[in-house]
């Protein structure tokens, strides 16, 4: 899927004015991934389950780590972007933020969406994250047209009604 350019270098960390910091995520990050989506697995439901079924009600260690596999490899490949947002130790994981290619009609350059775990909404990080996501694209990715920002400025209901691209 050619929705970047052949020499796009996807960035390695981005800083949030907060202290936190995102980087792509992969398998190695299993053992924090899985008790963070497990521990906001009702919250991210009520976002994402209907669109993408995830994050399902009893998902094991060994099906995130599958999962976290599939986008490192899809990272790799430049198909579609997990990125993990930390604290600097990295002793937990606080969010993700994800940028895939548009899978909807709409004459967008990609579909970005993100969350915070529970005990951070409404927190100073999760106001930083939402100031710096909507930035991020437009600012150092090559999109061929600007993001959407499904579950943001376009409800996932509205999504899920798009018709798919070709």
């Amino acid at each position: 899927m050619a929705w970047l350019p052949d020499d796009f270098s996807h960035p390695v960390r981005a800083e949030l004015d907060t202290g936190e910091h995102l980087r792509p995520m992969g398998a190695a990050d299993t053992e924090i991934d899985h008790p963070a989506v497990m521990g906001s697995r009702e919250r991210l439901w009520s976002i994402y389950g209907e669109a993408w079924g995830w994050p399902p009600a009893h998902m094991t260690v060994e099906a995130d780590r599958e999962d976290l596999a599939h986008h490192e490899r899809e990272i790799a490949a430049h198909e579609s972007f997990l990125y993990g947002v930390f604290p600097e130790d990295e002793a937990e994981l606080l969010g993700c933020v994800y940028i895939d290619p548009p899978t909807k009609v709409g004459g967008v350059g990609a579909e970005v969406s993100w969350w915070v775990v529970d005990r951070l909404v409404g927190s100073p990080a999760e106001r930083a994250l939402d100031e710096f996501v909507p930035r991020w694209p437009a600012e150092g990715w090559p999109l061929p047209a600007p993001p959407r920002f499904v579950g943001r400025d376009l409800y996932w209901a509205e999504w899920n009604a798009l018709p798919a691209r070709d």
